[in-house]
């Protein structure tokens, strides 16, 4: 195949229902989980109104900066519950898509969409309440003559994004499980969030311990008055 130009099939894909039990669960414990070495940037922000948590596996395309012609396919070939992951390379100068994209990716069942780019009609979107993260806006539209990749392996601010990884995404970033780290990570973040629950009930009740905090400062040598 093309190097540069390409279509290749997703061998593997997260099923639904690990997907479904990442939706319960916030991204940042996942993260926590994750060694806190991971992380789509803090330049992707969600356009619509974060409502939950996005989750479902990577359909990814990688797209010349300001060109939406793999995207196009991509939306076309996507199965019902996928993320597409778009690398348009960070650029903000023109937009890779708008709100009739986001009708036809609502229409086929996408869960939700990634550009590492700017988008445009970004009010339209917002009240479409489909769930769109993105570097950026910019009424400038896109051009349509590729080249450009779909299910090859992409990376957005140094996280290796694989076809088929998890993707999840709320208010405070993207992430992306590798597909084979899944159910290991997804035990832990059961658990990471089990016990903020606790802490957070402690503190409502006035019986949490913060003597950490000055065992932690004479520890490192603070020097108070």
């Amino acid at each position: 195949m093309t190097i540069g130009f390409c279509v290749r099939k997703r061998r593997r894909a997260v099923s639904a229902a690990l997907a479904e039990e990442f939706s319960k669960l916030p991204v940042a414990n996942a993260s926590d989980c994750m060694s806190r070495m991971f992380a789509g940037g803090s330049r992707l922000r969600p356009i619509h109104d974060p409502d939950g948590v996005l989750a479902g596996p990577a359909l990814t395309v990688r797209a010349r900066p300001g060109d939406n012609l793999m995207l196009h396919h991509a939306l076309d070939i996507a199965e019902p519950g996928d993320v597409i992951v778009v690398d348009a390379g960070g650029d903000l100068t023109t937009a890779t898509m708008g709100e009739i994209m986001v009708g036809i990716a609502q229409r086929n069942k996408v869960a939700g969409i990634i550009i590492y780019g700017a988008i445009r009609d970004a009010e339209e979107i917002n009240r479409m309440k489909f769930p769109v993260y993105a570097a950026g806006v910019t009424h400038r539209g896109p051009y349509k003559d590729g080249p450009g990749e779909i299910n090859t392996a992409i990376a957005i601010e140094g996280m290796v994004i694989e076809p088929g990884d998890l993707i999840i995404a709320d208010g405070d970033g993207v992430l992306s499980i590798p597909y084979d780290e899944v159910e290991t990570v997804l035990a832990a973040t059961k658990k990471k969030f089990a016990a903020e629950q606790e802490e957070i009930a402690r503190i409502a009740a006035r019986t949490d311990d913060r003597s950490w905090v000055l065992n932690t400062l004479n520890a490192r040598g603070c020097e108070f008055e």
